[in-house]
């Protein structure tokens, strides 16, 4: 009977560090940014193509993620939110996370170059910047949240460039909103999650400190937002477009986002911070689905 019972734990585990090490929503996230740019870039859908972009994309997501906990095992360990993650828990070892990432690497990357060079070039970068950029700079300076928002940035724009196989004002733009929103979601993130950060000697804060300072950056960033995610509606930025009633949705959008980030200026609680984090992502969710419908309905 004990036999039986231990037989059955170890496949429940795997199913749920497989996810844990691969961060499956964060992926499932990211695949539906790439999904989205894709969509507005494409002049004839391929399901083939989505197909690929999808498995490709989590592929190069998760093997970011994984190399990130690999790397900070030790400073995961000490924090509340992640010292139950596979390896500093001791359910999966360094060399079977390694073995995983790698595969999802090769992977992703072949996956992506199916679609076209450019694809696959732009997904290796991201990984690379990941792991070898704003990882290691989380300990040293609050700068690792800009670098970090590059590859972060990087999906939205990658399923344009996988529908065109060209890099230009359009996906340019798509890249700049996303990098921008980054900012107000991450250092909200951080503004919650301050004290277990403090811990492993994260520096997410662009001061350092739950502060006036932070909280005005953070306002800043989000008007950057608004404003890069209506300028489709002017034409400066090709065959991205945007009507001017998806503009309005968009903005509207985005000055909701603002009434939170005002509101973590005025509150500056952890309550107000989490309520701008939920805020952001339900904004950039909002956004993506509101270009890819104004660009069909028009």
């Amino acid at each position: 009977m004990s036999e039986v019972s231990n037989s059955s734990i170890p496949k429940t585990s795997v199913v749920s560090d497989f996810k844990e090490i691969t961060k499956m929503r964060l992926s499932l996230s990211v695949v539906f940014s790439s999904i989205a740019g894709y969509l507005l870039g494409a002049d004839t859908v391929s399901f083939y193509t989505l197909l690929l972009l999808a498995f490709g994309g989590y592929f190069m997501v998760g093997a970011s993620n994984a190399y990130n906990q690999i790397i900070e095992k030790d400073l995961d360990a000490l924090m509340k939110r992640t010292k139950n993650r596979p390896i500093p828990s001791g359910r999966m070892s360094v060399k079977a996370a390694f073995i995983l990432a790698t595969i999802f690497t090769i992977l992703g990357v072949t996956v992506l170059y199916i679609i076209n060079p450019q694809t696959a070039m732009f997904g290796a970068i991201s990984i690379f910047l990941y792991t070898s950029a704003y990882t290691p700079l989380k300990t040293k300076t609050p700068l690792s949240v800009f670098v970090g928002a590059i590859p972060g940035a990087i999906p939205f724009m990658l399923g344009w460039v996988a529908a065109t196989d060209d890099f230009g004002i359009e996906p340019g733009t798509l890249f700049m909103l996303q990098f921008f929103w980054q900012f107000p979601h991450f250092w909200a993130i951080g503004w919650f999650l301050h004290d277990d950060y403090q811990k492993a000697g994260f520096n997410m804060l662009p001061t350092g400190k739950r502060d006036k300072a932070t909280a005005v950056q953070t306002i800043l960033y989000t008007v950057w937002t608004i404003i890069v995610s209506i300028i489709p509606v002017f034409g400066f930025t090709g065959d991205l477009q945007l009507t001017i009633v998806g503009a309005i949705v968009v903005f509207l959008a985005g000055l909701i986002m603002l009434y939170y980030a005002i509101q973590l200026f005025k509150k500056m609680t952890a309550v107000a911070a989490r309520q701008l984090m939920l805020a952001s992502v339900l904004y950039i969710t909002l956004v993506q689905i509101i270009y890819v419908l104004d660009k069909f309905i028009r």
